[in-house]
């Protein structure tokens, strides 16, 4: 049964609805498979077993990935009866009564739900490795982070647990761990996908839900099924003239492609992630894009502030919700040191500095669009060293300064997407001397998945990925 592992979501549900394999079958050996490598890298921290089976017992609708098996981030994913502790002690009795409309959507679409994957606490960690449920190892090399703060998602689909999983990307969270985890991640534009019933919209439009896959016509599909907006959302994103599904299998033409090679904070970047980049770059030009070096031009210093206070204020915000809701107020136990180191910036600063704040993530998405008048896409690492060693970047440290500096060091080039709301993806397409994947990133205007997607499916055609399995693997080798 282990053949299966081989198969992406898509593969999986046409097996079903030939009759070929049974739902029941597909989450059997999926759970199977759970059990016996799970203990191994800890991507999977609620086991949502019976649920899944009451879900199939009764009855699935047909959508067109009914059977898959899938798993929710612990994060903002509602399941109604299911904590949702968004890697966070404080939040461990946090028991929905409703499912988000996400959640809601992937139900619909078919697929069976059945566990919620490791986030590090309030989703704030560029690594997994919280003190509620323990570290998350890479699959890749167990001493070494899968990265965050989707990195139980990253390593469950890396290791072929699941041919795709929830996530997703405050400042890069989906592509962080689709990066030291050698998978696919798509962060969609702002707007594409709802943020309902409990949001309008998440860290201030910060934030994108999607998945990280194995394949490309995966994230399309899942893409195609949960898009769109609901009645009250404050804001719609973009609408397509067709299925991004389709987009996968169109061939792109000829593209103006920037390269940047630096860190506009100034953070050093590895030599295996240059090397990674110019692959990238050599590819490009085999498939015939355009490439020359360019980056944007923003003002970084106010950016990374604002971007700074507005999940600062976010988190809490949550905690002071979630105090509300049980009349307790946490204790010193309750919340990682780190993360109650920024809360309080969001604690003590006034209303009007996060409103400033607001405003300069606006600017900077204004500030950046001619550059993507005059490119197609920019193309960059999508972290600046590779997978660090598991207690690096560690929430529970209470040496907060060396923390931020390796935060600082590792990923200088992601939060550009979230804040202009344009989508981005990390394509694994690098591995190092030492066996890590190492992705690169391709960014794209506002609107535009479109044209990122058919890039991205012409990428994998050329250099496909699929086969490049991790030592802890469900899938044979």
């Amino acid at each position: 049964m282990n053949e299966l592992a081989n198969h992406d979501a898509m593969s999986l549900a046409a097996l079903v609805k030939s009759g070929e394999v049974s739902a029941v079958e597909l989450l059997d050996n999926a759970i199977a498979n759970v059990e016996t490598l799970n203990p191994e890298i800890n991507s999977i921290v609620t086991r949502m077993y019976e649920e899944a089976r009451a879900t199939i017992k009764a009855g699935l609708p047909e959508g067109p990935l009914q059977g898959v098996p899938f798993l929710l981030k612990d994060l903002r994913a509602l399941y109604a009866g299911v904590p949702t502790t968004s890697g966070s002690r404080f939040m461990t009795n946090a028991i929905p009564n409703h499912d988000s409309e996400l959640v809601a959507r992937y139900k619909r679409a078919g697929l069976v739900i059945f566990g919620k994957t490791n986030t590090s606490e309030y989703g704030c960690c560029p690594s997994t490795e919280g003190a509620m449920y323990g570290a998350t190892r890479n699959p890749w090399n167990t001493g070494v982070s899968a990265g965050g703060s989707s990195g139980g998602a990253s390593a469950a689909v890396a290791a072929r647990l699941v041919p795709a999983a929830h996530g997703s990307d405050g400042g890069g969270s989906i592509r962080i761990p689709a990066s030291c985890c050698g998978v696919f991640g798509f962060k969609p534009s702002r707007g594409l996908l709802p943020a309902g019933p409990d949001y309008g919209e998440v860290w201030n439009g910060l934030s994108a839900e999607h998945v990280m896959t194995v394949s490309v016509r995966d994230s399309a599909m899942f893409l195609d099924i949960t898009a769109g907006s609901t009645a009250g959302d404050p804001y719609c994103g973009p609408t397509f003239e067709r299925a991004l599904l389709d987009e996968v299998t169109t061939r792109p033409g000829p593209l103006r492609i920037a390269v940047q090679r630096e860190a506009l904070t100034g953070a050093p970047v590895h030599a295996d992630c240059l090397a990674a980049l110019d692959d990238a770059v050599t590819l490009l030009e085999d498939l015939g894009h355009n490439l020359e070096e360019a980056k944007p031009e923003y003002d970084v210093s106010q950016s990374g502030a604002a971007f700074t206070l507005l999940i600062a204020a976010n988190v809490q915000g949550a905690i002071d919700q979630q105090a509300e809701l049980t009349g307790r107020e946490p204790g010193e136990n309750d919340i990682e040191p780190v993360i109650r180191f920024l809360a309080r910036i969001g604690h003590d600063r006034t209303a009007a500095d996060m409103a400033r704040a607001i405003w300069t993530m606006h600017r900077t998405g204004r500030e950046i669009a001619p550059f993507f008048d005059r490119y197609d896409a920019l193309l960059s690492p999508v972290v600046a060293t590779p997978p660090p060693p598991i207690g690096t970047l560690d929430t529970s440290s209470t040496n907060v300064d060396a923390y931020l500096e390796a935060v600082f060091k590792f990923i200088p080039f992601t939060s550009l997407a979230n804040q202009a709301g344009t989508p981005a993806m990390s394509l694994p397409l690098y591995w190092n001397d030492a066996g890590l994947p190492i992705g690169v990133q391709l960014m794209a205007g506002y609107g535009r998945d479109p044209m990122l997607f058919r890039l991205a499916g012409e990428i994998e055609a050329a250099r496909p990925w699929a086969n490049r399995r991790p030592p802890i693997c469900a899938a044979p080798h």
